[in-house]
């Protein structure tokens, strides 16, 4: 299957990205990243410390604490925006297969010879359609009339045209695929729902995002970081009272963040997503995570 390499920030993508980035603050979704919802936690602590601090000044300005937050939220955000934009391409590619399918006119033959346009989406089994030079053939079957020179490339991948002809074992082509010289009448074989296309849109929209082995493994070791820079951080509070140099929660929360990986936390799920993404514009159908993976 040839796809085509859409623009990263395509303005719909992005839009659909920033909606999904917000939604995915729900705790139910962020608790998954164990990384990234304890940076949530802290951003909640700040927006209270915050709002506390303007009128107690034992927390410091209101302006740095709001910085603080300010900081930490976006960079929750960042990393549910790199997930969804991930997902988001992942989805636009069954849009455009299922626009393909959707949109393709059909040139109905019926029964007392005229020809009829349709949806190809409205064609079953048995019904007859012709395609001309340029026409894009819209659902799979068997030429019953006529030779024609077919570019499969759309679905095969195959730069080279093709000659399909009725007869013989050369007589079938399928949905998606134009035709680049001559005329040819085709007998629909599939039923709705069965053809080609409808397949392909099927594993695309099946892929399952599982964590591989690998991921699993490394969410383990990032939460076991994260726990013990928890240890750290919080020891440090009751040092600093001892020593009579006291730490404001805010420089806490700062300290922590900087010290467990929120990079590879935060993009950990993007990586294993973009992996899928990727196979699928090299013209390969993975149905997991854990598939690509083992592809190398």
């Amino acid at each position: 299957m040839k796809t085509s390499s859409n623009k990263l920030f395509e303005p719909a993508l992005v839009q659909t990205a920033l909606k999904q980035s917000f939604i995915k603050l729900d705790p139910r979704v962020m608790i998954k990243n164990p990384v990234m919802f304890t940076v949530e936690i802290g951003t909640v602590v700040m927006a209270y410390v915050t709002v506390y601090s303007i009128s107690n000044t034992g927390q410091g300005s209101p302006t740095y604490n709001f910085l603080i937050f300010l900081i930490l939220l976006l960079t929750v955000l960042f990393a549910n925006f790199a997930e969804a934009i991930a997902e988001a391409r992942g989805k636009a590619q069954a849009d455009s297969l299922r626009k393909t399918r959707e949109e393709t006119p059909a040139k109905v033959v019926l029964e007392n010879g005229t020809i009829e346009t349709r949806s190809s989406s409205l064609l079953k089994k048995g019904d007859v359609f012709i395609c001309e030079a340029g026409d894009t053939i819209p659902t799979d079957g068997e030429i019953i009339e006529g030779i024609a020179t077919i570019d499969e490339s759309a679905i095969t991948g195959e730069s080279a045209p093709v000659i399909r002809e009725s007869g013989g074992d050369k007589s079938s082509v399928t949905g998606g695929t134009k035709v680049l010289s001559d005329q040819i009448k085709v007998q629909v074989n599939t039923q709705p729902g069965e053809s080609f296309l409808d397949k392909m849109i099927a594993l695309v929209e099946g892929a399952s995002r599982q964590k591989t082995p690998n991921e699993i493994a490394l969410t383990i070791l990032l939460a076991s970081f994260t726990l013990v820079f928890i240890i750290v951080c919080v020891t440090l509070k009751p040092f600093a009272d001892y020593a009579h140099t006291p730490i404001t929660i805010a420089a806490l929360i700062s300290l922590f963040v900087c010290l467990i990986p929120t990079t590879i936390g935060g993009l950990l799920s993007a990586i294993g997503i973009a992996g899928m993404d990727r196979a699928l514009r090299a013209n390969v159908i993975t149905k997991s995570g854990k598939a690509v993976e083992t592809a190398g």
